[in-house]
């Protein structure tokens, strides 16, 4: 699963953590534009948000069932078939590294059918694109909905091009995730989802 995230993402990621259980089956990328720095400091902090294990990517790291993963300042977050982070120091997409863009293709790549996007409040089209891939390669899309996000340009652009699948409020993402969870394991994400 990947989550794509700028203004007000700390936020609305504690909140859909929040509703998850430290048994969560899946792992979970995330891109969250920050100020270089302070990757860390989300990471702690969620870590006191939630039942499940935060911290910031490394090179070469195995996804782990109820571990959310931040991708680190100046790298893009890139996932291999076989479950592997890769860290990758190429040129800025649109001017953003990381890109959720990246991510959101390497999930469409690798798992197509059995992976999930969402994309939350932020200023920009940063994980539109990608998005768009992840739904064409058959997994299911979630994008926050206009009234509870901070900035809604990020969901809005995803939504124009047609990736978004359904819109939620961060709650409700949540609680969608813990409802999912238990019957996705191994099976395509939008049969589970439906």
């Amino acid at each position: 699963m990947g989550i794509a995230a700028s203004t007000g993402g700390p936020a609305a990621l504690a909140t859909i953590f929040a509703s998850l259980p430290a048994d969560f089956p899946l792992p979970i990328l995330v891109v969250q534009h920050v100020a270089r720095g302070f990757v860390a400091g989300l990471a702690e902090w969620l870590n006191g948000e939630t039942a499940l294990r935060v911290r910031v990517a490394d090179h070469g790291d195995q996804m782990q069932p109820g571990t959310v993963v931040l991708a680190p300042d100046d790298y893009h977050l890139q996932v291999t078939s076989a479950g592997v982070l890769e860290l990758c120091h190429e040129p800025p997409y649109h001017g953003l590294r990381p890109s959720a863009n990246v991510l959101f293709r390497s999930l469409a790549y690798a798992y197509g059918p059995h992976a999930l996007g969402i994309i939350l409040t932020g200023m920009g089209d940063d994980g539109a694109e990608g998005l768009k891939a992840l739904k064409l390669a058959g997994g299911a899309t979630i994008g926050q909905d206009e009234a509870s996000c901070v900035v809604y340009g990020m969901p809005r652009e995803a939504a124009a091009l047609g990736a978004v699948q359904r819109a939620m409020a961060p709650a409700e993402i949540g609680q969608a995730l813990a409802r999912l969870a238990p019957i996705c394991e191994g099976q395509e994400v939008e049969t589970a989802y439906e």
